[in-house]
């Protein structure tokens, strides 16, 4: 993925609170993940999970798109997609390495988590932090027991927190969602979406949120994951330069158009691309081919539109700039 352990544990030893993604980690891989950042660091940090995804009945008619994604791999020499017959929810089986991993904050999206898990999370004394694209989903994400709601902004990169993975993504901008949901509700909120330096972090905190969560801002850091094409990728984009698409997992997503969301969104709609978690497995394997061949174009090279401030440097580097930074800002709105 594009994050990793050492990127979470450099974040959280310079102050902030690092994260690392795990739903699609095997659960030997997300031990090890926790296990690299505890060795790493003794301060907090968080694992975040999609929430339970209903799994709709396999495509009858999933042709099309198996051709066009077939099509694509073999540009990067990868083998023909194929259709898995069955798949299950990855929650299941991660959510209890979750709570063994030594996490005290436990984030998810994409829904609220059921009433077991929220109860059994808060035995271990863990935060709870719910996603939301909109204020209706911010007071959801509060009646399931979270601690506190992140409020992202259409600007954001990656997968869009939407609870309904099948209709129109929410795309409400940060500046408009960020006050309306802290009005809306009781916890603190965390804003996100298109943050990328201290003046960024220092307008959430005038909307009235008590933190930020910051992705792209991250992804260059020589600690990531991502790989050097996705780096560069995200170093050459401007704000104009991505999009929200379907293209790679069947879920809206926002990352620098390329080459495969082209081909696969002819006329920039949904049309020959499966539903969640489907079209994901069906363009898994092509995108390890084109990470292990650098091909940035059959990559989901996911950023948000705060792109243009991307910089390169390490995670301690870029937590002291945000820190010094949010003062200087904070400084001139003083004056």
């Amino acid at each position: 993925g594009s994050d990793s352990p050492e990127l979470a544990a450099a974040v959280s030893e310079a102050g902030g609170l690092g994260s690392i993604g795990a739903t699609y980690l095997t659960p030997d891989a997300f031990k090890a993940a926790a296990e690299t950042i505890r060795a790493r660091t003794n301060r907090a940090f968080c694992v975040n999970l999609f929430a339970p995804q209903p799994i709709p009945d396999r495509p009858t008619e999933a042709a099309r798109a198996i051709d066009l994604v077939s099509r694509c791999s073999a540009d990067v020499d990868g083998p023909p997609a194929n259709l898995p017959e069955s798949m299950t929810d990855p929650f299941e089986r991660n959510f209890p390495v979750a709570l063994d991993s030594g996490a005290q904050v436990l984030s998810f999206i994409m829904g609220t988590l059921p009433d077991d898990a929220v109860r059994a999370a808060k035995a271990r004394g863990m935060v709870l932090i719910g996603t939301a694209t909109t204020v209706a989903e911010a007071v959801a994400v509060v009646k399931s027991g979270a601690d506190a709601v992140i409020a992202q902004g259409g600007e954001a990169g990656g997968h869009r927190g939407t609870f309904d993975g099948a209709g129109e993504p929410a795309t409400v901008g940060t500046l408009a969602l960020v006050p309306q949901v802290v009005d809306a509700v009781s916890v603190p909120v965390i804003a996100a979406g298109g943050i990328m330096d201290g003046r960024g972090i220092a307008a959430a905190l005038v909307l009235g949120a008590q933190a930020v969560q910051m992705g792209t801002a991250f992804l260059t850091c020589d600690e990531a994951g991502a790989p050097e094409c996705h780096r560069a990728a995200i170093m050459e984009a401007e704000a104009q330069d991505t999009r929200v698409t379907r293209a790679f997992s069947g879920r809206p997503a926002r990352g620098v158009v390329n080459r495969f969301m082209e081909e696969m969104e002819p006329t920039g709609g949904p049309a020959d691309i499966l539903p969640f978690p489907w079209q994901n497995a069906l363009t898994r394997p092509m995108r390890t081919v084109a990470t292990q061949a650098g091909e940035a174009d059959y990559l989901s090279l996911w950023a948000g539109q705060g792109i243009g401030l991307s910089r390169r440097q390490s995670a301690a580097a870029l937590m002291a700039n945000l820190a010094r930074e949010t003062e200087i800002a904070i400084d001139a709105l003083g004056r």
